[in-house]
């Protein structure tokens, strides 16, 4: 039996497609509390979704708020 190295994202068990996988190509590094990564960790759990995919649809909830926001004034 072979020994496979698996790829990065292969844990996940979710396939990219080649689009999305070149689109996606910048790293940011943040640091947060424990209590947030606690309730990150819960979203992702209750909702599938990995912590990128929460991290930028928290960012894509902000931005469209600020945007509102800035339209108001």
């Amino acid at each position: 039996m072979q020994n496979k190295k698996k790829q990065p994202g292969a844990a996940s068990g979710r396939k990219r497609g080649k689009k999305e996988a070149s689109t996606l190509k910048n790293i940011v590094s943040l640091r947060i509390s424990d209590q947030e990564k606690r309730v990150l960790e819960g979203i992702t759990k209750s909702s599938r979704k990995n912590l990128s995919d929460v991290v930028r649809e928290a960012i894509e909830f902000w931005l469209a708020k600020r945007g509102r926001l800035c339209l108001e004034s």
